[in-house]
């Protein structure tokens, strides 16, 4: 974030404000580059937490998706989003993210906050069995409906005859 970017900073400064210590430290918080600004959250904040970056401005899901962490035995969900209409936040993006133990991956959906996330969310629930509770449609969209397989993009899935 560039030391005359008060637009990142004043996004930053207004959930901070709202949030205090649900907006927690991920790394470099905040600082991705020019344009680019990074929230983390617990998964029990994230629907308020999104409600409120919605309410900034930001009414588009451009990304999500979700890694795998076997090692610190998590995983990491990770929404990118944008404002469509408003001409000063345009060019930025956030990251909105929050953890999950491998043990328990579900989370609540963000479609309740931005429909855009429904096929994210259901693509990231078939490739790494991430349950998006209060999801329209959680079922397969893109693996063969007999697949019986962990999902294929855990670190732990093997490829067939391996």
């Amino acid at each position: 974030m560039s030391e005359n970017n008060s637009v990142e900073k004043r996004i930053l400064a207004s959930l901070k404000s709202k949030f205090g210590d649900s907006i927690l430290e991920d790394g470099e918080e905040g600082a991705l580059g020019p344009n680019r600004i990074r929230t983390f959250t617990s998964r029990e904040k994230i629907v308020e937490v999104a409600q409120a970056i919605k309410e900034l401005g930001f009414d588009q899901v451009i990304s999500q998706g979700g890694t795998d962490y076997p090692k610190e035995d998590i995983f990491k969900v990770n929404y990118h989003l944008i404002a469509v209409d408003d001409e000063e936040l345009k060019p930025i993006i956030l990251s909105l993210a929050t953890k999950l133990p491998r043990n328990d991956p579900k989370m609540s959906t963000l479609t309740t906050v931005w429909r855009s996330a429904e096929f994210h969310e259901q693509e990231t629930f078939e490739n790494f069995g991430i349950f998006f509770e209060g999801h329209p449609r959680m079922e397969r969209l893109l693996l063969p409906e007999d697949w019986d397989d962990i999902p294929p993009l855990r670190k732990d899935f093997t490829l067939p005859g391996r």
